[in-house]
């Protein structure tokens, strides 16, 4: 199973993470942010925070979108831009306009067919147009790309526990075929840094609710038991009535999100080498990823983006 660092392309200390199985078609654009090599101050200086957050100033996070297309090519050809081609308001533009959702935890997605309009809800987007950059934010959540490259049509998805149970990445596939004609088995898969099963500790209503709907579902979970020095150093002290005369320690329960998708596409007939998830956890990273668990819900977002060059 290919489970690989993605390779990173710099620009002084900006980072932009790209996935290897992706890399091979000139015509795809496609990368997963970093937390370094913006303008943001709110969280850290030099944050490259990429959503429009309570606690970021707009033109902050403006500016770090600018900057962030430029690097990883979202921007038009020089007869694009002599030709007067643009987007918004009938004006050239070096930078592809980039669409995104108000993102709500479902398994809706999102058809688009330009960047006008509009933000609307969902958590997956789907084009075959060209000069459009597709983008789901996450900061613990599993940014999810698809591609496919007989049809020139790709997807982005929103993938957090909720999208996950509601199936959005199997689903995206389904929505390939429909709108593109997209086979399975042609598509090529993107899974983004995100919380592991390191880190993603979850309560026992959803390991049932994933049990419950997935064959494979205990398979995503491990438990860990609480250890307590001052419990095992002193016993005694912890002696209840109850047989066999120990108060338990609670377990931890800790969910494999990445396994979970990966398992999605593959029952959905995307083929496993044609599969590829990031190591990066971020809660394990937060100086190099933002991690809305590692940095107490105050943090910025990171995004996951696609797009297809004219042509």
């Amino acid at each position: 199973m290919p489970n690989r660092v993605p390779a990173t392309k710099n620009t002084d200390k900006l980072k932009i993470l790209q996935a290897e199985v992706l890399k091979e078609f000139p015509w795809l654009i496609h990368g997963f942010s970093t937390r370094l090599g913006g303008v943001s101050r709110a969280y850290r200086p030099g944050d490259l925070n990429l959503g429009f957050t309570k606690d970021d100033k707009k033109p902050a996070v403006e500016r770090n979108r600018q900057i962030f297309l430029q690097q990883v090519g979202a921007t038009h050809s020089m007869s694009h831009r002599r030709n007067g081609a643009n987007h918004r308001g009938g004006k050239p533009s070096g930078l592809w306009p980039i669409v995104t959702l108000r993102q709500v935890h479902s398994d809706v997605i999102r058809f688009v067919s330009g960047a006008d309009g509009e933000i609307q809800a969902g958590d997956g987007l789907i084009t075959n147009q060209a000069c459009l950059l597709l983008g789901v934010q996450a900061a613990d959540c599993l940014p999810v790309i698809l591609v496919d490259p007989k049809k020139r049509a790709i997807g982005v998805f929103h993938a957090g526990w909720r999208g996950t149970f509601r199936r959005i990445v199997e689903k995206g596939v389904g929505a390939m075929r429909l709108h593109f004609g997209s086979r399975a088995s042609d598509l090529r898969a993107a899974i983004g840094p995100g919380i592991h099963s390191c880190c993603y500790e979850v309560g026992e209503e959803i390991r049932s609710k994933f049990e419950a709907q997935f064959s494979y579902g205990a398979s995503l979970f491990h438990e860990v038991k609480d250890s307590d020095p001052v419990r095992e150093k002193y016993p005694l002290l912890f002696l209840t009535a109850r047989a066999p005369g120990h108060s338990v320690l609670p377990k931890k329960i800790f969910l494999d999100l990445a396994k979970a998708n990966r398992q999605q596409l593959l029952g959905a007939g995307v083929r496993a080498r044609y599969i590829e998830s990031s190591s990066l956890c971020t809660n394990c990273n937060s100086e190099l990823l933002f991690s809305y668990r590692a940095e107490r819900g105050k943090t910025g977002r990171l995004m996951g983006v696609a797009g297809i060059r004219e042509g």
